[in-house]
């Protein structure tokens, strides 16, 4: 479902820059051709930009009833809700009455066009301690959407504390603090970057991270130094510049489809395709962003089913292509979607 990978410049590595001026909204179809390369983006986070590239996220879903809750994870840019509403607290992000615990944001990992990147995706909370809850819901691997994954299988977490200035994780003791062999130095770096993207969107504070054993020691998490702290990465390397918030995966629709999410795309143009089981686009559509290049912007839309036969349908969310397909092609990200 997701195009052919790329291998994954160095973390840290900056994306390509472009000057080109955003100009008007599009008003007809969006062409069939996906191809090449976003331009500079970043997933925002809490709070308005500032030299990491982030924003202020767009809201979570309620676990719920699945609609936006103004509840904010680092890495998404734009307003406080989906609809591009400012929140209604000075603190990054957060609704005052759902408060970070009403979703989680994760991060896992996942295939896109310029290698692996990470990928957000919204659970509900479901104990008092949703920083633990979070970490070994990554640790776990229990993505919802089964194109995602995590890199975190060998750690294992017994406790997350936050401080005044860190996000204190504390290991267990039969957690890997090296990596086997088949870890790249790239994959520890970027599991190391689930843990933070995933934990500050959880805390709404851009804290470093730090790893220690169960006495207090600090340690290395998978060979990645952590005993200074380790903040987020530069978004514009490590995460997917498309996200969708809304539908979940496996969302049932009758009529119509509200479609909500983040990116970072030509002209602020989303591409948003569904394809009934045999693979064929029975609505191609678009959203227009809150704006593009520097970070990801909001975008909601409504896409109408009518007419559409009772089944199983693939929502993709797609980043525009200026160039014709010279490039490494669209990022994505896909949702499952039950029509009724």
């Amino acid at each position: 479902m997701r195009p052919t990978v790329a291998p994954r410049p160095p973390l840290g590595t900056p994306a390509p820059s472009h000057s080109v001026a955003p100009r008007g909204r599009r008003r007809g179809p969006v062409g069939l051709a996906l191809g090449a390369a976003v331009l500079v983006a970043a997933l925002g986070g809490c709070g308005s930009a500032d030299d990491t590239g982030l924003a202020s996220d767009t809201a979570a879903p309620d676990p719920t009833t699945g609609t936006p809750t103004g509840t904010a994870s680092p890495g998404e840019g734009g307003g406080g809700t989906a609809t591009g509403e400012p929140s209604p607290t000075t603190d990054p992000g957060v609704d005052p009455e759902t408060g970070p615990a009403g979703a989680l944001p994760l991060y896992f990992v996942g295939d896109s066009s310029q290698g692996v990147r990470l990928y957000r995706e919204f659970q509900p909370a479901t104990t008092t301690d949703p920083l633990l809850e979070a970490a070994q819901r990554l640790t776990a691997g229990s993505a919802e959407d089964p194109d995602y994954r995590t890199l975190l299988g060998a750690v294992a977490i017994t406790a997350v504390t936050r401080t005044d200035d860190a996000l204190v994780v504390t290991l267990g003791e039969d957690s890997q603090t090296v990596p086997d062999k088949g870890t790249s130095p790239d994959d520890a770096a970027l599991a190391v970057q689930q843990l933070v993207y995933t934990l500050q969107g959880v805390a709404q504070e851009r804290l470093p991270l730090r790893t220690e054993l169960a006495d207090g020691t600090p340690t290395d998490l998978l060979g990645q130094p952590t005993s200074t702290g380790v903040e987020a990465a530069d978004p514009l390397t490590v995460l997917n510049l498309v996200s969708l918030t809304t539908p979940a995966e496996g969302s049932a629709a009758d009529g119509d489809l509200a479609v909500s999410g983040v990116a970072s795309s030509f002209e602020a143009t989303v591409v948003l395709r569904l394809t009934d089981a045999a693979g064929t686009v029975v609505v191609d559509s678009f959203a227009t962003a809150e704006g593009w290049i520097d970070r990801l912007y909001p975008f909601s839309t409504t896409l109408d089913l009518t007419g559409l036969d009772p089944g199983t349908y693939t929502l993709t969310a797609a980043t525009d292509d200026p160039s014709a397909e010279e490039g490494p092609g669209p990022m994505t990200d896909t949702r499952t979607v039950v029509v009724d």
